[in-house]
């Protein structure tokens, strides 16, 4: 839980960390409701929009916003960490037509995203789009109404489609919600498979809670989900096609179509999980969906269709 802190104190904080840092360092910069983007982004001087702050912040560095308002789209082509704190709504909307995030990084930078509330407000395409880069960390986010036309890829929440190299992600204590397509979308390509950690996550009012789209050959990559909740989406909670994931302590509930589809050369992991009140339980592939046998799959139209495989609850 994000709890409030006075200004008066994160302004004494930051403004005492600047007297010990070079004139020249730009290792951390601002926005501010108030600000500027001719400012040079400091405490003092801030900039009004994330944008002119990410241009002026050194590669690895931080964008702090120091109180709540709208700071526009951005994109990002480098190592950086955008953040609000407690208390501070920083709100991301895109243009029509647009994503409130575009992420073109290196391969070797790492983009954290922490406490911003990103809105498409039925007009932006996808939330976060994530195209190259080594990491994605999204934390204490809140993700919505983007709008799905149609042309593929949009509608998305977030978005991760590395186009190469390989990249990891985690996504923790964040909401997806009302979202035109797809609240999580995860497509590697062949050469840019990674790993992903969904914790925490509550994916709800979409119409695909998260999919996975992984290669039919090659290497798979692993996302673990757990402590996490899917559920009153239009059509599937969790789809994964030709993906490995493991499914721990999830409640998938309320989906219009399936709880967990399964296809393809797909290895699902379910532990510790409540899969109820969707028009199907689970619907998978022979040998694509693994129980431990300490779940409970009830109160669906039907319960399971296709075979739970438990070979691995010996090991």
């Amino acid at each position: 839980m994000r709890t409030a802190i006075p200004l008066t104190v994160l302004a004494t904080a930051l403004a005492c960390s600047l007297v010990s840092a070079p004139a020249h360092a730009r290792a951390r910069v601002f926005v501010a409701s108030y600000g500027n983007d001719a400012n040079p982004c400091t405490f003092l001087s801030p900039c009004r929009n994330f944008q002119a702050a990410v241009n002026a912040v050194d590669a690895g560095g931080e964008v702090t916003a120091i109180d709540s308002a709208g700071f526009g789209p951005i994109d990002i082509v480098k190592a950086v960490t955008i953040t609000s704190p407690d208390g501070v709504e920083a709100g991301v909307v895109p243009v029509a037509g647009g994503n409130a995030i575009d992420i073109n990084a290196s391969p070797s930078d790492a983009i954290v995203l922490r406490g911003l509330t990103l809105n498409g407000s039925g007009i932006g395409f996808n939330g976060i789009n994530f195209n190259t880069g080594a990491s994605l960390t999204i934390t204490n986010c809140v993700v919505q109404n983007f709008v799905h036309t149609a042309g593929p890829g949009t509608g998305n929440g977030i978005l991760i489609e590395p186009t190469s190299g390989p990249m990891n992600f985690a996504i923790t204590n964040t909401i997806i919600s009302n979202n035109g397509e797809i609240g999580i979308f995860y497509i590697p390509a062949s050469n840019s498979v990674g790993n992903g950690v969904i914790d925490h996550v509550v994916a709800t009012g979409n119409i695909y809670g998260f999919n996975v789209e992984a290669p039919l050959n090659g290497p798979k990559g692993f996302v673990a989900i757990s402590n996490s909740v899917f559920s009153n989406n239009v059509q599937d909670g969790i789809f994964d096609e030709n993906g490995v994931l493991s499914i721990d302590n999830v409640t998938i509930s309320g989906n219009s179509n399936a709880g967990i589809q399964a296809v393809g050369t797909t290895q699902v992991l379910l532990g510790r999980s409540v899969i109820a009140g969707n028009v199907t339980g689970i619907l998978t592939d022979p040998l694509s969906t693994f129980t431990y046998k300490d779940n409970r799959i009830n109160l669906n139209g039907t319960d399971v269709s296709g075979t739970l495989d438990t070979q691995f609850v010996l090991q």
